[in-house]
């Protein structure tokens, strides 16, 4: 099961850590895998290095951790969309991915 937390410091999202494999199929053939990993890359890609902002950024095979250093409501609103993307995706598939809200980063 792959399993998302969501970093949240004074009501605003900051972050996520993303971790396991969903087990809905083999790696390589895994959809529920295909698209979180598409969904965390575009939101993290597009909030460096499109917008520029910075991040704490660690990961490793089936690991990735994503903290804010500096942000905009911008960078925000597009972990906010990860969040809402992600939890429809939970929703459809409860067995292969469980989103956990809350947790504080330590950035």
């Amino acid at each position: 099961m792959t399993q998302v937390r969501f970093y949240i410091d004074e009501n605003r999202l900051t972050g996520f850590e993303i971790s396991g494999h969903s087990g809905f199929a083999l790696e390589g053939s895994d959809i529920v895998c295909a698209a979180i990993s598409s969904a965390v890359l575009m939101a993290a890609n597009t909030i460096t290095e499109v917008i520029g902002d910075r991040a704490d950024i660690s990961e490793k095979d089936g690991y990735l951790n994503f903290r804010l250093i500096d942000s905009n409501d911008t960078s925000i609103k597009i972990l906010e969309g990860l969040k809402l993307h992600l939890t429809q995706i939970s929703e459809q598939y409860p067995d292969n991915i469980k989103i956990i809200y809350g947790g504080k980063s330590n950035a």
